[in-house]
């Protein structure tokens, strides 16, 4: 079983694109259910997550998902175009949520705040 925690800055992140795309709260749901712990669980590498190179320590590293069906982004699929940034921790079986973005508003991950979160 995986412990799931959001950073204060995923949480504004998050509420700010929910009133763009209503159903991301449901669709996150179903991403942690889908993809991380599949991928950290069961190991199973369904290509839709990517951990971030240089960035991570022995006792975590960071993670991208970019394949995200978004409901709310009809006929794009898994590629709406969301990014969830998120920290990994393999001894304590625990996710950090540290950034969600619509890659049309941004282009890359906030390396600043992954610093922030260690």
């Amino acid at each position: 079983m995986i412990e799931y925690e959001e950073s204060d800055e995923f949480k504004k992140d998050l509420k700010k694109l929910v009133k763009r795309f209503p159903s991301l709260t449901e669709d996150l749901a179903t991403v942690k259910r889908g993809v991380i712990e599949l991928r950290h669980l069961k190991n199973i590498n369904n290509l839709s997550t990517f951990e971030i190179p240089g960035c991570g320590t022995e006792e975590f590293s960071y993670w991208k998902i970019k394949k995200f069906a978004c409901k709310s982004l009809k006929g794009r699929g898994n590629q709406s175009g969301i990014r969830v940034i998120y920290q990994w921790s393999s001894s304590s079986n625990k996710v950090v949520f540290i950034e969600i973005y619509f890659k049309g508003d941004k282009e890359n991950e906030d390396r600043d705040r992954m610093k922030g979160a260690i």
